[in-house]
């Protein structure tokens, strides 16, 4: 972990509190943090930094955690980077979502936090924004995967065709995006461990229908972006399920309720100042969709349309 993010981590677990981290038993390889331990001195929980990867994760009870177990499995791990990096891998079924939505935001002087961010390909896209890049993610696979990239500037890894058969690809990372300007932590985007007011670019890509509480999220992405001078992208397909979220935490899909009708429309009214749910409200300055694909072999892939809000303050 880049010794620069020590100054604005905080403990997830005290929250809403916002207690600095003590750093313990640092050691640091070409002036990054390989191991060390990070110490609340409020609450005492300890978070581990272990080659490299920074662990921080509230120790309040969540559904976060077991239902991100799936992101663990190297099949899925392979189809996300395709996923991510297909239009890298000069392939013919590739798309251009991250494109799309890199198009959305603004180039700007300061931080960026890309929250779920899976393989990283939206936090690299933002180095090229910004002055600095953090990726959060629940999934210590992914973000393992994400600081590889950032280290090596490129992976190979086995795409699976049919069956038990795989085909093995590689790619590089365009020189534009900036590698020393990003970094990369395990953490729940429900219990952000960053202070208040820290990021003029905050950014949720096909995340809050992942969450068990979409509404814990949104409120933590308006605490830790800066109250003026902020940009905040949001996009969601919206495949709400009972097995991630209880439908009283629905955010939209529902026919009855504070949340009823489409979650696109509720959460604009939300990001609006509705509610007073998220202030100061944010300027909505545009609404599209972006088609992003998922490819689970050859012959499957999954074509999703994930709705997106563009907005400022």
């Amino acid at each position: 972990m880049k010794r620069k993010l020590i100054d604005f981590i905080i403990c997830p677990t005290c929250l809403p509190d916002e207690i600095h981290l003590d750093c313990a038993a640092v050691e640091e390889i070409d002036g990054d943090i390989e191991t060390a331990e990070l110490i609340c001195p409020a609450c005492g929980e300890t978070y581990p930094i272990v080659h490299g990867i920074a662990r921080l994760l509230s120790s309040k009870p969540s559904a976060t955690e077991p239902s991100s177990s799936k992101y663990e499995n190297p099949d899925v791990l392979s189809s996300y980077l395709w996923s991510h990096f297909s239009d890298l891998l000069d392939d013919s079924d590739a798309h251009t979502a991250y494109g799309d939505w890199a198009s959305l935001v603004a180039p700007d002087s300061g931080t960026a936090l890309d929250t779920g961010c899976a393989t990283g390909r939206f936090t690299f896209e933002l180095s090229r924004k910004c002055a600095f890049a953090v990726g959060v993610d629940c999934s210590t696979t992914f973000i393992r995967s994400a600081r590889s990239l950032m280290k090596r500037g490129g992976s190979e890894f086995d795409l699976v065709e049919e069956g038990f058969i795989r085909s093995r690809h590689r790619f590089r990372l365009p020189e534009t995006w900036d590698s020393k300007k990003v970094e990369f932590l395990v953490a729940d985007a429900q219990a952000l461990p960053f202070r208040s007011n820290r990021f003029s670019i905050v950014t949720s890509l096909n995340l809050v229908d992942k969450l068990s509480n979409p509404l814990a999220h949104l409120k933590e992405i308006n605490r830790v972006a800066r109250a003026v001078q902020s940009q905040f992208l949001f996009s969601d397909p919206f495949s709400w399920s009972p097995d991630i979220a209880e439908t009283k935490e629905w955010l939209g899909g529902l026919a009855e309720g504070p949340f009823a009708g489409f979650a696109i429309d509720n959460i604009s009214n939300l990001v609006g100042g509705e509610r007073e749910l998220m202030l100061p409200a944010w300027n909505v300055e545009g609404r599209g969709t972006v088609w992003w694909k998922i490819r689970n072999h050859r012959n499957h892939f999954e074509l999703i349309r994930s709705c997106f809000l563009k907005a400022t303050r």
